[in-house]
């Protein structure tokens, strides 16, 4: 069983709005023994709308002091993580390090939110160019990261990318993991070389794609290459997305090979049986 969802979200993200405490008492009625928070910070994040600017700049010290006298209040009934999830771009990879080494974080979850300094959650990234090429510069993008930065712990959604692919353009490309499987094995062999991991996202499966992320047969090739270090998440911005899907996890991870998932304390993995 999975008793563990770290990757979740709150009102210290820009794009949640529930209280840290509302997380932490939902995921105690929902029977869990550890979570982590891993608020978004977003270095150099390019906004479409100039409402939005700043949404994903984190105040880690105003995240830090409240979540601190929550983990205390809670100490004996959840364990509580301390964690990031860290946008990381090329051009940026001192200013990431920076950040993860600001704070004594429990866990941190690298993410590809940007991609040629466009964010694939909006159709205009693929403007000018097929959707197949815009998954690969995604990919490619990503192999750039994982080859000449390692300050992170896990890389979180690796395909994250195909959640939104805009409506219009589905019947111009099919994603099909096959076609990218050389870079993911290139991408796979950085990580686990690092001593890094993945995690596998389910909230994808309550997406248009109705997979987690990364896609099962992405999982399922990390553990062939000698992959071991995985987390699961669940993305909760609300408390009743919390470990949704965390059945269907667990089955892909047994399928796919896996006796073990991972938590993390003080940045480094502990080993938890299926």
């Amino acid at each position: 069983m999975i008793y563990s969802d770290y990757h979740m979200h709150s009102y210290f993200s820009g794009d949640c709005k529930t209280p840290t405490e509302e997380m932490i008492l939902a995921s105690i009625q929902k029977g869990l023994k550890n979570i982590c928070f891993t608020e978004h910070n977003d270095p150099d994040y390019v906004y479409v709308f100039s409402h939005e600017t700043g949404m994903f700049d984190l105040d880690i010290d105003s995240y830090q002091k409240e979540l601190f006298v929550l983990k205390n209040k809670y100490s004996e009934k959840i364990q509580i993580g301390f964690g990031l999830e860290l946008g990381i771009q090329p051009h940026i990879h001192e200013k990431c390090s920076k950040c993860a080494a600001s704070h004594p974080f429990d866990f941190i979850i690298a993410s590809s939110h940007v991609c040629k300094r466009k964010d694939p959650y909006y159709p205009s990234y693929y403007d000018g160019i097929s959707i197949k090429e815009g998954i690969r510069d995604y990919f490619e993008e990503i192999l750039t990261n994982v080859s000449s930065y390692t300050d992170y712990d896990v890389y979180g959604h690796l395909d994250y990318i195909v959640r939104y692919i805009p409506d219009d353009r589905m019947d111009e490309y099919k994603y099909r993991f096959d076609d990218y499987k050389d870079i993911f094995e290139a991408i796979y062999k950085k990580i686990i070389e690092s001593g890094k991991g993945i995690e596998i996202n389910s909230s994808g499966l309550f997406q248009k794609n109705r997979e987690t992320n990364p896609c099962p047969e992405a999982v399922r090739f990390y553990r062939e290459l000698g992959g071991e270090i995985i987390t699961v998440g669940a993305d909760a911005h609300k408390t009743e997305r919390i470990a949704a899907g965390f059945e269907n996890i667990e089955e892909i991870l047994i399928k796919s090979g896996f006796q073990h998932y991972c938590t993390f304390k003080d940045r480094k993995a502990v080993f938890h049986d299926l």
